[in-house]
């Protein structure tokens, strides 16, 4: 609209020109009486800047301002000579007012409405102009194609990544990779925690401290509990001030371990030139002398200064283990190596060089330019010496980029309360905020899936319920505990090699508190992550065998989005695993009669392979599928008592024994393989027992063990077992004898055959005939000897035998030959 205004008042001007001479003012005739030079003057400046109007530096060159110049520059010597033929005082009054002044106003654009309107005016530009770009007419020559093709590569739609999920088999794999990262994560904190009290650290880093901050740090016992607590906090911040105006940042730290899309990646994969160079303990020792490097090795040397200064703290580290699930950000692929420039790149670096820096008297000439006066150009600025200076500036420092979220804090012991509080000055710049510590899921750089502490004594403890916001709906899900069953146990295994072997006060208070912290964590806020959560469960997440109790009631509710249908939230707690009679049979337990199924099973397709199979998942007489029931729904399972010496049997002849409590009252388990064989031979009742099945595929074998007896049989049957073994033993025993003394009878044998064939040679000789080398010489000899005996023997069995027989030349086949 503004363009519009512009035109506008350019056309009023227009028609206020041409009515100036039928209605003449005071103004003009005042002006009538201009001397002639003066006029001469206005013309040569009026020309002079529209010649130097090319020349004049534009400040940013806007779209279409080329054809709106050539569209609205008029030519100033065709206007002089017609106002000398009409010979009007009035025209001479518009020319003060040099026209490119107010086209040079026009071109700028100040915000976007005014970009659109220029936008609209340039559809009305006339199209007898040639053109100023030749690229547009060659381009114009040729003819016209439409490729949709080009089109939708040009400008992809954004799609969402997905990526494929993993095998088990890589899933296992990343597992046992997961578990050795974390190891030696464990072992590098461990370390760095045994720099940080080092003497000579601990040394350096004192003298930064003041008695006024040792005194905050350490409060008086005569103080109450929260002046102590306000005394070691005021300290802790006025330490931290300190430190993070002499320490510098110069190198990068930790950060999160990625896997790489393909092998190829990691080819020619490098660390990045910044970062941590501090590899050994000389090393962190000079970095506490210099007080710069990572900010990790700034956390450490932190701790070592509050250890310094008999502050209890301990060495706080987000470990950053490989994942083992599929998500998460990709490596990406390294960078390539720099190569030839392109030509436009050549080009532009010409450009660069051809135009220097202009100096002193070329600037002012440009502003002189700008000047009213037509000769202002003509005045000469003297020039300014200017002294070089022999101090270069130093090169501005490299930017290092990290996550806002720190890898390394420190923890202060809160004596008044009893509490561990976080400390970092460096990154986050808090005190007593543990909230502050966690990095969002979309940081690349950062995931706090492990925090662990190491104290004095290298003390170590899993802290990560105090940081991180949602442990069980979001952080357990990517923990060793959710990958397999025992990864809990395995945790706790890790760590036990840095535990202290006693459980202090102290420690007790911690648990109470992380414990408090997961009980007290919110309910999720979306469906997915209800999925394996520990407390909290969903009824689309029960999974094939698992049902609520019955009367189970709801602790909330959660809908799918803002449109979706509210479901019901419900604790774990009320979760039962039901299973079918036959699940229950083999864990000892009976289905109660006359119990209602919690939920019936459908079928599965399978092909029935033991007609006597009664309690199958296929059962006939199910035809809503197979019914399953609670553990509330079943009593211990009891075979009939043994009843004077005779074990109860089945109609295979033997007995189920899945479990111990499946015992018969009055019988005893002999799990031994020669139970069997003892009862025989002392004549007495037993039961083989069927202790489970061996699979292979869907078809499952009997597996026996041991047998059942009468109690007051058990301990002869084992008698005679022991009896059997001890046998057992005295035969093995014998065999070995007979084996060895055979090869002591053949070493000798063969000790006096050599001795008879040496018995009339000199030992001179003996010990040259047994040198190595003439053995070898020999033991060619003789290979050679074998191979042409062989070689002798095919050929006379291929031509005088056949099969084991003579050949005749006068038969052929059994018959006589022509």
């Amino acid at each position: 609209m503004a363009g519009r205004k512009r035109a506008a008042s350019r056309n009023n001007a227009t028609s206020a020109a041409a009515s100036g001479p039928s209605r003449p003012t005071r103004s003009s005739a005042r002006r009538s009486g201009v001397p002639d030079i003066y006029r001469e003057m206005l013309v040569e400046a009026d020309v002079q800047s529209s010649a130097n109007s090319s020349e004049r530096p534009l400040k940013r060159r806007r779209p279409g301002q080329r054809n709106e110049q050539s569209l609205k520059k008029p030519d100033p010597p065709e206007a002089t000579s017609k106002t000398e033929d009409v010979d009007d005082e009035d025209d001479i009054q518009f020319e003060d007012v040099p026209p490119p002044v107010a086209t040079v106003q026009t071109v700028y654009r100040d915000s976007e409405e005014e970009e659109e309107d220029d936008e609209m005016q340039f559809e009305d530009v006339d199209l007898s102009i040639p053109s100023l770009n030749l690229d547009d007419v060659e381009d114009g020559n040729k003819d016209l194609e439409l490729n949709f093709s080009a089109r939708t590569t040009e400008s992809p739609r954004k799609t969402v990544d997905r990526r494929k999920p993993i095998s088990k088999a890589e899933k296992d794999r990343r597992i046992e990779i997961h578990k050795m990262h974390l190891l030696c994560l464990l072992a590098h904190v461990a370390r760095r925690n045994r720099w940080c009290n080092d003497e000579a650290v601990q040394d350096n880093l004192r003298k930064l401290l003041t008695k006024k901050m040792v005194t905050y740090l350490n409060p008086g016992t005569h103080l109450s509990q929260f002046g102590r607590a306000n005394s070691l906090k005021e300290g802790l911040q006025q330490v931290g001030s300190m430190y993070k105006t002499k320490y510098q940042i110069t190198e990068r730290g930790i950060r999160r371990a990625l896997w790489a899309e393909n092998e190829e990646y990691l080819q020619n994969y490098s660390l990045p030139d910044d970062a941590e160079s501090t590899l050994e303990k000389s090393d962190f020792l000079e970095a506490a002398k210099s007080l710069s490097g990572s900010r990790d090795v700034g956390a450490q040397l932190y701790c070592a200064l509050l250890r310094s200064a008999g502050v209890e703290a301990r060495l706080v580290c987000s470990l950053q283990p490989l994942a083992f699930t599929s998500g998460g950000p990709p490596l990406g692929k390294p960078p390539k190596a720099k190569g030839k420039l392109s030509i436009a790149e050549q080009y532009a670096r010409q450009q660069k060089n051809d135009n220097p820096v202009d100096s002193p008297a070329e600037s002012s000439s440009s502003i002189l330019r700008r000047l009213g006066h037509p000769n202002a150009t003509a005045f000469h600025v003297p020039p300014i010496p200017i002294t070089p200076s022999s101090r270069e500036a130093p090169p501005a420092p490299k930017k290092i980029r990290e996550s806002p979220y720190p890898i390394y804090w420190v923890e202060v012991l809160d004596e008044a309360h009893q509490k561990w509080q976080p400390a970092d000055p460096l990154v986050t710049n808090s005190f007593w905020k543990p909230q502050k510590m966690e990095p969002p899921a979309s940081d690349r750089e950062n995931c706090m899936t492990y925090v662990v502490t190491f104290e004095a004594d290298g003390t170590a403890k899993d802290v990560t319920r105090r940081y991180a916001k949602a442990y069980n709906a979001k952080t357990r899900r990517t923990r060793i505990e959710s990958a397999e069953a025992a990864g809990e146990r395995w945790w706790r295994k890790a760590l036990r090699a840095f535990s202290r072997g006693y459980s202090t006060d102290l420690d007790q208070i911690e648990n109470n508190e992380l414990t408090d912290l997961e009980l007290r964590e919110p309910m999720p806020r979306n469906i997915a992550d209800f999925k394996d959560h520990p407390v909290y469960v969903l009824e689309r997440h029960l999974r094939r065998n698992e049902v609520l109790v019955p009367g189970a009631s709801a602790s909330g509710t959660v809908g799918a989005g803002s449109t979706g249908p509210l479901e019901k939230v419900y604790r774990r707690k009320d979760l039962r695993i039901a299973r079918s009679r036959d699940k229950w049979y083999r864990m000892g337990r009976q289905v109660l009669p006359n119990e209602i199924p919690a939920k019936f099973l459908p079928k599965r397709a399978r092909i029935k392979t033991d007609s006597l199979d009664d309690d199958g998942d296929d059962d006939p007489s199910e035809p809503n599928g197979t019914p399953i029931y609670t553990y509330d729904q079943t009593v211990q399972f009891k075979h009939p008592p043994v009843v004077n010496g005779r074990v109860p049997k089945n109609r295979f002849k033997n007995i189920d024994l899945y479990v111990p409590s499946m015992v018969p009252e009055g019988g005893a388990y002999v799990a031994d393989e020669l139970g069997a064989r003892a009862a025989f031979i002392l004549g007495v009742d037993y039961a083989p027992a069927l202790t489970g099945f061996h699979f292979k595929g869907r078809q499952g074998t009997a597996v026996l063990h041991g047998v059942v007896v009468a109690a007051e049989y058990e301990e002869a049957v084992r008698a005679v077992i022991d009896g059997l073994k001890d046998q057992a033993a005295e035969l093995e025993k014998a065999r070995r004898t007979r084996e060895v003394l055979k090869a002591w009878r053949l070493f000798l044998m063969n000790l006096r055959v050599r001795q008879r064939i040496w018995a009339d040679v000199d030992s001179e000789e003996e010990d040259i005939a047994q040198s190595p080398m003439n053995l070898d010489n020999d033991r060619a000899i003789a290979n050679e000897q074998d191979l042409e005996d062989e070689a002798q023997q095919s050929d006379n069995s291929s031509e005088d035998e056949a099969g084991g027989f003579m050949i005749d030349e006068d038969y052929a086949g059994g018959f006589m030959v022509d």
